[in-house]
Protein backbone atom coordinates (compact mmCIF):
# COMPACT_ATOMS: atom_id res chain seq x y z
CA UNK A 1 0.00 0.00 0.00
CA UNK A 2 2.68 2.24 0.98
CA UNK A 3 4.38 1.93 -2.88
CA UNK A 4 1.20 2.07 -4.01
CA UNK A 5 0.77 5.84 -2.39
CA UNK A 6 4.49 7.22 -3.56
CA UNK A 7 3.29 6.00 -7.05
CA UNK A 8 -0.06 7.73 -6.73
CA UNK A 9 2.08 10.93 -6.04
CA UNK A 10 4.01 11.25 -8.66
CA UNK A 11 0.82 10.17 -11.21
CA UNK A 12 -2.02 11.65 -10.26
CA UNK A 13 -3.61 14.53 -12.26
CA UNK A 14 -2.44 17.09 -9.27
CA UNK A 15 0.89 16.25 -9.67
CA UNK A 16 1.90 19.56 -11.85
CA UNK A 17 0.35 21.80 -9.70
CA UNK A 18 2.91 23.95 -7.13
CA UNK A 19 3.26 22.21 -3.98
CA UNK A 20 3.12 24.98 -1.88
CA UNK A 21 -0.13 26.00 -3.54
CA UNK A 22 -1.58 22.38 -2.39
CA UNK A 23 -0.23 22.53 1.03
CA UNK A 24 -1.81 25.91 1.64
CA UNK A 25 -4.89 24.84 0.43
CA UNK A 26 -5.19 21.90 2.69
CA UNK A 27 -3.55 23.40 5.80
CA UNK A 28 -6.48 25.94 5.70
CA UNK A 29 -8.96 22.74 5.26
CA UNK A 30 -7.62 21.73 7.96
CA UNK A 31 -7.44 24.21 10.46
CA UNK A 32 -11.57 25.00 9.14
CA UNK A 33 -12.11 21.43 10.16
CA UNK A 34 -10.84 21.63 13.65
CA UNK A 35 -13.13 24.77 14.30
CA UNK A 36 -15.81 24.89 12.24
CA UNK A 37 -19.08 22.92 13.12
CA UNK A 38 -20.15 19.55 12.15
CA UNK A 39 -22.08 20.25 9.64
CA UNK A 40 -19.41 22.41 7.82
CA UNK A 41 -17.07 19.40 8.63
CA UNK A 42 -18.79 17.00 6.93
CA UNK A 43 -19.07 19.40 3.47
CA UNK A 44 -15.72 19.53 3.80
CA UNK A 45 -14.94 15.52 3.62
CA UNK A 46 -17.40 15.84 0.75
CA UNK A 47 -15.50 18.44 -0.90
CA UNK A 48 -12.26 16.74 -0.58
CA UNK A 49 -13.25 13.42 -1.75
CA UNK A 50 -14.37 14.98 -5.14
CA UNK A 51 -10.96 16.87 -5.23
CA UNK A 52 -9.24 13.66 -4.70
CA UNK A 53 -10.87 11.33 -6.85
CA UNK A 54 -12.36 13.46 -9.36
CA UNK A 55 -9.69 16.20 -9.96
CA UNK A 56 -6.37 13.67 -8.60
CA UNK A 57 -7.54 10.70 -10.54
CA UNK A 58 -7.32 8.68 -7.09
CA UNK A 59 -8.79 5.37 -7.71
CA UNK A 60 -12.08 5.51 -5.04
CA UNK A 61 -11.89 2.11 -3.64
CA UNK A 62 -7.72 2.63 -2.40
CA UNK A 63 -9.26 6.35 -0.93
CA UNK A 64 -11.58 4.77 0.66
CA UNK A 65 -9.07 2.17 2.34
CA UNK A 66 -7.61 4.74 3.93
CA UNK A 67 -10.34 6.26 5.20
CA UNK A 68 -10.91 2.61 6.74
CA UNK A 69 -7.71 3.58 9.21
CA UNK A 70 -9.45 6.08 10.95
CA UNK A 71 -12.50 4.48 10.71
CA UNK A 72 -11.44 1.45 12.56
CA UNK A 73 -9.62 3.65 15.30
CA UNK A 74 -13.37 5.37 15.69
CA UNK A 75 -14.84 1.71 15.99
CA UNK A 76 -12.40 1.07 18.69
CA UNK A 77 -13.04 4.15 20.77
CA UNK A 78 -16.73 3.62 20.52
CA UNK A 79 -17.33 1.93 23.65
CA UNK A 80 -15.12 4.03 25.71
CA UNK A 81 -17.74 7.18 24.79
CA UNK A 82 -20.95 5.73 24.62
CA UNK A 83 -20.98 3.37 28.09
CA UNK A 84 -20.92 4.83 31.35
CA UNK A 85 -20.99 3.50 34.40
CA UNK A 86 -22.12 5.23 37.85
CA UNK A 87 -22.62 4.19 41.37
CA UNK A 88 -26.04 6.42 41.72
CA UNK A 89 -28.30 6.66 39.80
CA UNK A 90 -28.75 10.43 40.48
CA UNK A 91 -31.38 12.94 38.31
CA UNK A 92 -28.52 13.77 36.01
CA UNK A 93 -27.47 10.15 34.97
CA UNK A 94 -31.30 9.26 34.72
CA UNK A 95 -31.27 12.63 31.59
CA UNK A 96 -28.32 11.28 30.22
CA UNK A 97 -29.19 7.37 29.59
CA UNK A 98 -30.57 6.86 25.73
CA UNK A 99 -33.69 5.51 24.89
CA UNK A 100 -33.97 3.34 28.12
CA UNK A 101 -30.37 1.45 28.22
CA UNK A 102 -29.41 0.71 31.24
CA UNK A 103 -28.75 -2.06 33.38
CA UNK A 104 -27.54 -2.68 37.79
CA UNK A 105 -25.10 -5.09 37.54
CA UNK A 106 -22.96 -5.26 40.87
CA UNK A 107 -24.34 -2.34 41.85
CA UNK A 108 -22.85 -0.38 39.71
CA UNK A 109 -25.46 1.72 37.18
CA UNK A 110 -24.07 0.78 33.16
CA UNK A 111 -26.49 2.59 30.99
CA UNK A 112 -25.35 4.11 27.61
CA UNK A 113 -24.74 7.72 27.62
CA UNK A 114 -26.83 10.30 24.82
CA UNK A 115 -23.65 12.47 25.26
CA UNK A 116 -21.48 10.34 24.42
CA UNK A 117 -23.24 9.40 21.43
CA UNK A 118 -23.23 13.18 20.45
CA UNK A 119 -19.36 13.03 21.25
CA UNK A 120 -18.70 10.18 18.99
CA UNK A 121 -20.77 11.43 16.32
CA UNK A 122 -18.67 14.74 15.96
CA UNK A 123 -15.43 12.84 16.89
CA UNK A 124 -16.22 10.75 13.52
CA UNK A 125 -17.01 13.68 11.30
CA UNK A 126 -13.98 15.62 12.76
CA UNK A 127 -11.73 12.75 12.07
CA UNK A 128 -12.97 11.92 8.52
CA UNK A 129 -12.54 15.89 7.80
CA UNK A 130 -9.13 16.25 9.28
CA UNK A 131 -7.88 12.88 7.71
CA UNK A 132 -9.37 13.15 4.20
CA UNK A 133 -7.21 16.91 4.09
CA UNK A 134 -3.95 15.02 5.23
CA UNK A 135 -4.62 12.40 2.24
CA UNK A 136 -5.02 15.13 -0.20
CA UNK A 137 -1.27 16.08 0.93
CA UNK A 138 -0.42 12.16 0.62
CA UNK A 139 -2.12 10.82 -2.37
CA UNK A 140 -1.33 14.79 -4.43
CA UNK A 141 2.31 15.72 -3.57
CA UNK A 142 4.98 13.71 -3.01
CA UNK A 143 7.29 13.86 -0.22
CA UNK A 144 9.90 15.34 -1.80
CA UNK A 145 8.45 18.32 -3.22
CA UNK A 146 6.67 18.90 0.87
CA UNK A 147 10.37 18.90 1.60
CA UNK A 148 11.42 21.65 -1.16
CA UNK A 149 8.34 23.61 0.44
CA UNK A 150 9.76 23.28 4.13
CA UNK A 151 13.48 24.12 2.76
CA UNK A 152 11.72 27.64 1.45
CA UNK A 153 10.13 28.14 4.79
CA UNK A 154 13.58 28.33 6.79
CA UNK A 155 12.84 25.07 7.95
CA UNK A 156 16.26 23.75 9.61
CA UNK A 157 17.88 21.07 7.69
CA UNK A 158 18.45 18.42 10.36
CA UNK A 159 14.98 18.57 10.55
CA UNK A 160 14.02 17.94 6.99
CA UNK A 161 17.25 15.38 6.47
CA UNK A 162 15.90 13.56 9.08
CA UNK A 163 12.82 13.12 7.87
CA UNK A 164 13.61 12.64 4.07
CA UNK A 165 15.79 9.90 6.16
CA UNK A 166 13.02 8.06 7.76
CA UNK A 167 10.76 8.27 4.89
CA UNK A 168 13.12 6.51 2.72
CA UNK A 169 13.96 3.66 5.48
CA UNK A 170 9.87 3.29 6.03
CA UNK A 171 9.89 1.41 2.39
CA UNK A 172 12.91 -0.40 2.97
CA UNK A 173 11.24 -1.20 6.28
CA UNK A 174 8.25 -2.76 4.67
CA UNK A 175 9.67 -4.08 1.44
CA UNK A 176 12.02 -6.29 4.04
CA UNK A 177 9.30 -7.64 6.32
CA UNK A 178 6.87 -8.24 3.20
CA UNK A 179 10.23 -10.64 1.70
CA UNK A 180 10.63 -12.22 4.72
CA UNK A 181 7.24 -12.64 5.97
CA UNK A 182 6.77 -14.41 2.31
CA UNK A 183 9.72 -16.96 2.98
CA UNK A 184 7.78 -17.54 6.30
CA UNK A 185 5.00 -18.06 5.01
CA UNK A 186 6.11 -20.27 1.81
CA UNK A 187 7.59 -22.70 4.56
CA UNK A 188 4.74 -22.69 6.55
CA UNK A 189 5.81 -20.70 9.60
CA UNK A 190 2.49 -19.37 10.56
CA UNK A 191 0.36 -22.56 10.42
CA UNK A 192 -0.26 -22.72 14.37
CA UNK A 193 -0.17 -19.82 17.03
CA UNK A 194 3.16 -21.48 18.66
CA UNK A 195 4.80 -21.45 15.29
CA UNK A 196 3.32 -18.39 14.42
CA UNK A 197 4.86 -16.39 17.33
CA UNK A 198 8.29 -18.49 17.08
CA UNK A 199 8.25 -17.34 13.33
CA UNK A 200 7.32 -13.33 14.56
CA UNK A 201 10.43 -13.86 17.05
CA UNK A 202 12.66 -14.94 14.12
CA UNK A 203 11.14 -12.19 12.03
CA UNK A 204 11.95 -9.49 14.26
CA UNK A 205 14.86 -10.31 14.56
CA UNK A 206 15.55 -10.60 11.65
CA UNK A 207 14.63 -7.09 10.92
CA UNK A 208 16.60 -5.64 12.94
CA UNK A 209 19.37 -6.98 11.66
CA UNK A 210 18.80 -6.07 8.29
CA UNK A 211 17.74 -2.60 8.99
CA UNK A 212 21.49 -2.52 10.67
CA UNK A 213 23.05 -3.51 8.01
CA UNK A 214 21.17 -1.33 5.59
CA UNK A 215 21.95 1.71 7.49
CA UNK A 216 25.56 1.08 7.63
CA UNK A 217 25.27 0.84 3.63
CA UNK A 218 23.41 4.25 3.28
CA UNK A 219 25.70 5.99 5.22
CA UNK A 220 28.84 4.33 3.51
CA UNK A 221 27.14 5.50 0.13
CA UNK A 222 26.15 9.10 1.28
CA UNK A 223 30.17 9.06 2.68
CA UNK A 224 31.59 8.03 -0.73
CA UNK A 225 29.54 10.49 -2.60
CA UNK A 226 30.80 13.60 -0.49
CA UNK A 227 28.31 14.24 1.84
CA UNK A 228 28.01 17.52 3.12
CA UNK A 229 25.45 17.44 5.90
CA UNK A 230 22.27 18.44 3.08
CA UNK A 231 20.69 16.48 0.78
CA UNK A 232 19.79 17.90 -2.39
CA UNK A 233 16.74 16.58 -4.27
CA UNK A 234 16.21 17.28 -7.86
CA UNK A 235 12.73 18.07 -9.80
CA UNK A 236 13.03 17.80 -13.15
CA UNK A 237 9.15 18.60 -13.69
CA UNK A 238 7.89 22.13 -13.75
CA UNK A 239 4.91 23.43 -12.13
CA UNK A 240 2.29 25.34 -13.79
CA UNK A 241 -0.17 27.16 -11.26
CA UNK A 242 -3.84 26.56 -12.42
CA UNK A 243 -6.11 30.22 -11.88
CA UNK A 244 -8.76 27.71 -12.10
CA UNK A 245 -8.28 25.22 -9.35
CA UNK A 246 -6.89 28.62 -7.35
CA UNK A 247 -10.02 30.25 -7.51
CA UNK A 248 -11.89 27.58 -6.32
CA UNK A 249 -10.36 26.97 -4.01
CA UNK A 250 -10.26 30.59 -2.26
CA UNK A 251 -14.15 30.58 -3.05
CA UNK A 252 -14.40 27.17 -1.35
CA UNK A 253 -12.38 28.07 1.52
CA UNK A 254 -14.28 31.08 2.06
CA UNK A 255 -17.23 30.11 1.84
CA UNK A 256 -16.63 27.15 4.62
CA UNK A 257 -15.29 29.98 6.61
CA UNK A 258 -18.21 31.78 6.54
CA UNK A 259 -20.55 28.96 6.98
CA UNK A 260 -18.36 28.33 10.80
CA UNK A 261 -18.65 32.10 11.58
CA UNK A 262 -22.83 31.47 10.86
CA UNK A 263 -23.64 27.98 12.03
CA UNK A 264 -20.92 28.09 15.01
CA UNK A 265 -23.32 27.61 18.45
Amino acid sequence: MSHQIDSLAYGNRLRWLPPSHKLSFAIVLLILSLISPPIVQGLISIWVFIWIVHYAKIPVNIYLKLLALPLSFWIASFPAFVINVADVQTQTVMADVWRGLEMNVGGFYIYVSNYGLQQVAGLLIRALASTSCMYFILLTTPFTEVLQVLRQLRCPPLLTELLLLMYRFIFTLLAIVDDLWMAQNSRCGYRTWRRGMSSLGILIGQLLQRVLINYRQASLSLAARGFNGELQVWNSRPHLPSRRYAIEAVVGCSVFAILSLILKP
